[in-house]
């Protein structure tokens, strides 16, 4: 793999995990889901991204309520309440002894299925929720060496097609894009709206530094992220100006800095995008010079967020 947003040392522990099934632990190595499930078939289900960070779950409110809003966008029914859905993770991680350094993937798709076909009222078993807890940290050089984004021709689509707000399982279009950019040799692909504008990458949104603004997309082309919404937020407590708007790969080639954001790696540095290097477009060297001072300083900011609001069981 490339120095992917995702980059991140193998752990051996993640051998013995126990994943949370319906409610029941069950050895990694055991779990498994019926292939009449409706997410096997069909990517039928939403999904979370969550990080463990000093012994609570970070920004966990704000996940789930985007959870439970997806489900009811594709008229989807958990079954079960955001409170005991919180145990069901806590119960999960202190199975695990779990405190610190753990990335979790929470799972709900509609269930099982009576025959393979599309149709919601052919599902004849309560949702299937999944909760894979795995000690993953991002490797330190990651941030310093900063990723390459390569423009894809794959698009974020309008809304009445599929909308790009909800978190779904069926992330085809993301994969197509992902595979382009990383067969043309780059880390992530940059992906643009339906009229051309920046939207957001395969797994990550993007930012950019110009003339001491922060600009990021409109958002109506990208899932509601939590990391950016964050992000955006204490730039604005820090007095940094931020920017949701259109613009187009014209501001990016010519920004001073840019970076992805995402639950897993927080605020990473972009290096190149489509062969040019990030920096300043008066600068004395043509080169990217390392992390710019605006990224490392949301970065320490995010961090102290982060410290702030993790929840605990």
């Amino acid at each position: 793999m490339n120095n992917s947003p995702q980059e991140h040392a193998i752990d051996p522990r993640n051998a013995n995990i126990l994943i949370s099934i319906n409610g029941n632990l069950v050895p990694r190595a055991e779990a498994t889901v019926s292939v009449f499930d409706s997410g096997f078939i069909l990517g039928d289900g939403v999904w979370e991204g969550l990080r463990m960070h000093k012994g609570g779950v970070a920004f966990l409110g704000q996940h789930i309520e985007r959870l439970y809003e997806g489900a009811k966008a594709i008229y989807m029914d958990i079954g079960i309440r955001p409170a005991e859905l919180k145990k069901r993770l806590f119960d999960c991680l202190a199975a695990n002894n779990m405190t610190d350094g753990v990335h979790i993937r929470l799972m709900v798709t509609r269930g099982v299925k009576a025959t393979p076909y599309q149709d919601p009222r052919v599902t004849i078993s309560p949702a299937t929720i999944v909760i894979i807890p795995e000690y993953k940290n991002p490797k330190p050089e990651s941030f310093q060496k900063g990723l390459r984004l390569f423009t894809v021709h794959v698009r974020r689509g309008y809304p009445d097609v599929q909308d790009q707000k909800l978190n779904s399982h069926s992330k085809l279009n993301c994969i197509t894009a992902c595979i382009q950019a990383a067969n043309a040799g780059y880390d992530e692909a940059l992906m643009l709206d339906p009229h051309g504008f920046v939207a957001t990458c395969n797994s990550t949104h993007f930012f950019i530094v110009r003339r001491g603004e922060v600009w990021t997309s409109t958002g109506e082309y990208c899932i509601p992220g939590i990391t950016r919404g964050n992000i955006i937020r204490v730039c604005r407590e820090a007095g940094i100006t931020v920017r949701e708007k259109s613009f187009s790969l014209y501001d990016v080639y010519g920004a001073d800095e840019a970076f992805v954001t995402g639950t897993f790696a927080g605020c990473t540095p972009v290096r190149v995008v489509d062969g040019r290097p990030v920096c300043h477009p008066l600068s004395e060297s043509t080169e990217w010079q390392g992390p710019g001072p605006m990224v490392q300083r949301i970065s320490k900011l995010y961090k102290e967020l982060c410290d702030r609001e993790s929840e605990r069981a």
